[in-house]
């Protein structure tokens, strides 16, 4: 066992901690920081999609870890097994311990795909598949250019997912493919365990059409408990008259995304609230109880929607509360929750959906963003790429312009995939 220590810690080579770490080091050079993190590669995630929808390369999305690290940042390549707050500690989970002066918590969410049964086993195989793991977008891919015709089924759990938008951009971006190819789907699925489609009510009225565009059947408050891969049935538990009754359906494509939470090693700590998330103030992004603690991105409570914009607005404002602290002065900054959710309609137009804490509606150009705009595919396709690889890991942020916007209550015509 070792004993390290440093000034400050970041825990989590994704998003976030690279974008925090390297931030750190451009305002100030001299700092000591060190991120641990046990990946041998970093990923662009949010381009997953378009991978399983056949419009990007998976190859493109992955670099080496080493590629992303900034200069003069210490690598500690292990995992953390345990936060001792009250100490000042980390434990790794090759028994070394690193002390800091500040910790940066920047963990992700964690996926749980055992928590569906059989799920597992059957992945990547018997037409199951998650755009959700680097090495399965691609067979979402394959998936959607056997199918023939029969049951395609995509699924979304209750409560907070990492790009909520996510689940359903599968489903628009197939049925797009299908409806091109002439593919006649005798039953397209969507089953959530949510109550809505999407958690603004602004824009799931959008989202309601353009789901029922395609001919897709959303159907709500509904949990995926169990694949029989082998058999091609999946299992619901739906809540009927204040009881739990389950319903099996056969299909033929599934598209999973599984229950998702803060890491084990957050979720067991005292850094926790009640639902396991990391416990830190919504505006300051400190933690609520230990002063020298900050975190953000997917691991933390912040009410926001769990996107890679939502880190962007984060990370300046979290460096810039963390060196106030380090020089004892009040902490001016503020995260206003805002998150942009670019949902990929079709092959070629994405709704950009822009919001703040409360669902306010916030968007950075004065257009009405339920409308799907091939400018935003762009976008989504070429230009946030770009940003994310050159700018956001870089420590660069571009200025934020978001604003709030009011916009007529009646959906536009255009909104159509």
């Amino acid at each position: 066992m070792s004993v390290q220590k440093h000034s400050v810690v970041i825990v989590g080579g994704g998003t976030a901690g690279i974008s925090v770490a390297a931030k750190l080091r451009r305002t100030q050079p001299e700092l000591d920081v060190a991120i641990v993190e046990p990946a041998q590669f970093h990923y662009y995630q949010p381009a997953w999609t378009l991978v399983g929808g056949g419009t990007y390369k998976a190859e493109a999305t992955q670099r080496p870890f080493s590629s992303v690290l900034p200069a003069g940042v210490t690598h500690i390549a292990q995992a953390v097994a345990e936060v001792r707050a009250d100490d000042n500690q980390l434990l790794l989970g090759n028994g070394d311990v690193i002390g800091y002066d500040q910790l940066v918590l920047a963990a992700g969410i964690q996926i749980n795909w055992a928590a569906i049964k059989g799920l597992p086993e059957t992945l990547g195989k018997n037409g199951v598949t998650s755009n959700y793991r680097y090495d399965l977008a691609p067979y979402t891919w394959e998936l959607v250019q056997q199918f023939k015709g029969g049951t395609a089924i995509f699924t979304q759990p209750a409560g907070a997912v990492k790009c909520p938008g996510a689940p359903q951009k599968a489903l628009y971006l197939s049925a797009d493919y299908w409806r091109q190819q002439g593919v006649q789907v005798n039953s397209l699925q969507f089953r959530t365990g949510a109550p809505a489609v999407f958690g603004v009510p602004f824009y799931a009225k959008a989202l309601n059409q353009i789901m029922a565009s395609y001919e897709a059947d959303a159907r709500f408050t509904q949990t995926l408990v169990e694949v029989r891969g082998e058999e091609k049935i999946a299992v619901f538990e739906i809540s009927k008259d204040g009881e739990k009754v389950r319903e099996e359906v056969a299909f033929d494509l599934l598209h999973v995304v599984p229950p998702q939470s803060a890491p084990d090693f957050i979720r067991t700590s005292a850094l926790a609230n009640a639902e396991g998330w990391l416990d830190v103030n919504q505006q300051t992004l400190r933690h609520a109880r230990y002063a020298n603690v900050f975190g953000l991105g997917d691991c933390t409570s912040t009410p926001n929607s769990k996107t890679a914009a939502a880190i962007k607005s984060q990370v300046p404002v979290l460096v810039a509360n963390l060196l106030s602290a380090r020089a004892q002065q009040e902490l001016a900054a503020q995260y206003d929750g805002y998150a942009a959710c670019p949902l990929t309609t079709s092959r070629n137009k994405v709704l950009l959906a822009e919001f703040t804490y409360g669902g306010v509606i916030s968007t950075t150009l004065p257009l009405d963003s339920r409308i799907p705009r091939r400018f935003y595919g762009w976008l989504k396709r070429s230009f946030l790429p770009w940003f994310y690889w050159n700018l956001l890991l870089k420590g660069r942020n571009l200025r934020e312009t978001h604003q709030k916007r009011e916009f007529a209550e009646q959906l536009p015509k255009a909104v159509k995939a």
